[in-house]
């Protein structure tokens, strides 16, 4: 039976599931079950069972909830406020002035939540206000909270990143040092971008600049240092070989609990409601990488993946072309479906083609998240535009709209990492030298 009437009857199963309205986990794991009864004599029950149980009890995987504990914790603290406070006078001089906030106060709270809509969330509920008041354009404010929120998925701790290394199985703590150059280098573009539309539009912009004294500043900017040692601690953790990401992980959280106390943000309330959070997506997103795995196993017994790798090799399509290729059908996919089940989604398929080609794992882990983040700011499904339309009170299109030139800016940054790879190598070539 032809490799491409199997995708075809996987994909359209899967679609068929999806469409219907079932859970993402749920039509994966269906779908496997189908493909397996029909096209396998491999027992379903006990291929099931042990692929879903080897998956969940990955050591690997325990980095995930304790991350997004931590950012769950540190969502109900002060943490919008202060950042707020600390950034807006270092910022206020620069052309774009305040709106610098947005983007360099996502790329402070991406450093300890990985998640893109906690991102949105924690610096949108202090700056819209702020930045309202002070009568910055609508477009510049929300377009760049829109963007630079995705950061949050980029800049480690990254719990898509966490997904892919247990999917492909690389080393998580390569992968988040990884992250951290090409994470910096988007948010420097998005500061450009600022600078150069407030430049070309400075008649909408305010036109009182705020000032303040250089004590002012520093007193200001004491704000911030519980959370900058907090992720220096668990970055700095990981990049000098001190502990694992499961392990920095379980230091940020004690961080987290800590930095709440003395802010008097952590009470019994905010404590369930933080460990509730944690549960909810760390289960979620859980199911989906067991119905993930599954399907793995799945078209692996139909031989699939093999025998794509096979035609891709015979093929001989260029590193370039299928790169290209790669990056529309994640853009397309990602309007659609959020960036977890995008990645968990298509790993099966697609890592073997991307091996195949001689692709290095963790940079195209890298290369990756920077395309499912275009997808964040994308409709239907962008979940950036989703949180922003319910603080904003705008239109989805106005937002989209808004953010379209910072996806533009995403697509610069995806070729900048195609033609210079080492942007997201090189740290981590030079954490293993450290270590070692």
């Amino acid at each position: 039976m032809s490799e491409l009437f199997l995708i075809i009857f996987f994909i359209s199963i899967l679609l068929f599931f999806l469409g219907t309205g079932i859970w993402v986990a749920i039509s994966m794991i269906g779908v496997s079950a189908i493909g397996m009864l029909i096209f396998t004599s491999r027992p379903v029950g006990d291929a099931m069972a042990t692929t879903i149980w080897g998956t969940s009890s990955s050591w690997t995987l325990t980095a995930l909830p304790l991350f997004v504990w931590m950012g769950e914790i540190l969502f109900r603290t002060k943490l919008s406020e202060n950042l707020f406070k600390g950034l807006a006078p270092w910022m206020s001089r620069l052309p774009g002035g305040l709106i610098h906030v947005n983007v360099v106060g996502c790329a402070l709270f991406a450093a300890i939540s990985g998640s893109s809509a906690a991102t949105v969330a924690t610096v949108g509920k202090m700056s819209i206000p702020e930045l309202r008041k002070r009568n910055y354009p609508e477009k510049l404010l929300l377009g760049s909270l829109a963007g630079s929120g995705t950061l949050g998925l980029l800049i480690p701790p990254s719990i898509i990143l966490i997904i892919y290394g247990v999917t492909v199985q690389e080393s998580i703590a390569k992968l988040f040092i990884a992250g951290i150059v090409p994470g910096i280098m988007i948010a420097i573009f998005f500061m450009f971008y600022v600078i150069g539309w407030s430049i070309i539009n400075k008649d909408v912009m305010p036109t009182v600049v705020e000032t303040f004294s250089f004590s002012r500043k520093i007193k200001d900017s004491v704000q911030l240092m519980p959370v900058i040692i907090l992720i220096v601690a668990v970055i700095g953790s990981i990049y000098m070989g001190i502990a694992t990401a499961t392990e920095a992980a379980s230091l940020g959280v004690v961080g987290a609990l800590i930095l709440s106390f003395f802010q008097k943000s952590l009470n019994k309330e905010t404590f369930k409601l933080s460990l509730l959070g944690a549960t909810k997506t760390s289960c979620m997103i859980a199911f989906i990488l067991a119905g993930s795995s599954f399907l793995s196993l799945a078209m692996g017994f139909t031989g699939i993946p093999r025998n794509l790798a096979i035609w891709i090799q015979e093929m001989n399509l260029s590193p370039y072309l299928l790169i290209f290729v790669l990056t529309i059908f994640y853009i397309i996919l990602g309007m659609f479906l959020d960036g977890i089940s995008a990645v968990v989604l298509t790993m099966a398929i697609i890592e073997p083609m991307v091996r195949q080609a001689g692709f290095d794992m963790i940079w195209f882990g890298v290369f990756l998240v920077i395309v499912v983040e275009m997808a964040q700011i994308t409709p239907p499904v962008g979940f950036n535009l989703f949180v922003l339309q319910g603080m904003a009170n705008k239109d989805m299109g106005f937002i989209a709209k808004s953010a379209f030139p910072l996806f533009l800016l995403m697509i610069f940054a995806v070729i900048i990492i195609i033609l210079f790879p080492q942007i997201a190598l090189w740290l981590p070539q030079q954490m293993i030298q450290s270590i070692n």
